[in-house]
């Protein structure tokens, strides 16, 4: 995620930071149910399984980023999101997943 943003591939370094979130609250879920995930990336639902209190804001946070993965199905959509993928808006989300992740990491020990 960090190389693809740092080298200007804007729209696949926002897809990748959704899957690196997705990942989280799986590993998240996993451990607190001792199962597997459910099947979907959906990353609000997954907040909501995890068992971690998330804030308002960081819910439509990963209600957003959620958008960022792309059904590979839909060019229309993929040109879109690429088209909206802009240094600035691609630099908040960054930051925003970025921060998203470092916070599950530390919910992920309890």
């Amino acid at each position: 995620m960090e190389n693809l943003y740092h080298s200007g591939d804007f729209s696949w370094s926002l897809f990748l930071g959704h899957l690196v979130l997705e990942k989280l609250l799986k590993a998240r879920i996993t451990k607190i149910t001792k199962s597997h995930p459910p099947f979907t990336h959906d990353l609000t639902r997954l907040a909501e399984l995890s068992g971690i209190n998330f804030s308002d804001e960081q819910l439509d946070w990963l209600d957003t980023i959620t958008t960022f993965n792309i059904s590979a199905g839909y060019e229309s959509h993929k040109r879109t999101f690429y088209n909206k993928c802009t240094r600035e808006y691609s630099e908040e989300w960054f930051n925003k997943i970025k921060q998203l992740q470092v916070w599950i990491k530390t919910k992920l020990y309890y």
